[in-house]
């Protein structure tokens, strides 16, 4: 009796860790508003949302190597923009907080909805890197 109550014990322990991948339920946006919907409240969150398009597109593996050239790339993007003052990334952790010259500072995350950033509605014109 013992026995049997340790192992199912042991069973139910190991059924309840969650796996590491953070990137596929960070990027999903099963509940959220979508993209091409958020992109057309205003210029700044067009440009968030291509942001978040660019950082999803730019995943390659899990790897810390990995996340940080994926940050890395869309930080390269972002800066690119022109309403862009600041960019940050927390490659570890699938963010980028981006600041604008209007002051709103935004904490993005990955978008993975099938689009790229181009295809963002009211996306304005993008400055030479």
């Amino acid at each position: 009796m013992i026995r049997g109550s340790a192992v199912l014990c042991l069973l139910l322990t190991l059924a309840a860790c969650r796996g590491y991948d953070y990137q596929t339920r960070i990027s999903g946006s099963d509940g959220f508003i979508p993209g091409d919907q958020m992109a057309r409240y205003g210029r700044e969150q067009a440009q968030s949302v291509a942001i978040s398009r660019a950082f999803a597109a730019a995943r390659t593996g899990n790897s810390p190597e990995e996340l940080a050239a994926q940050a890395d790339s869309a930080l390269r993007y972002a800066r690119t923009l022109p309403d862009i003052a600041n960019a940050v990334a927390d490659p570890l952790s699938h963010r980028l907080t981006v600041q604008f010259r209007s002051g709103w500072i935004d904490g993005i995350v990955p978008l993975d909805d099938g689009k790229s950033p181009t295809e963002t509605p009211g996306l304005p014109e993008a400055r030479a890197p």
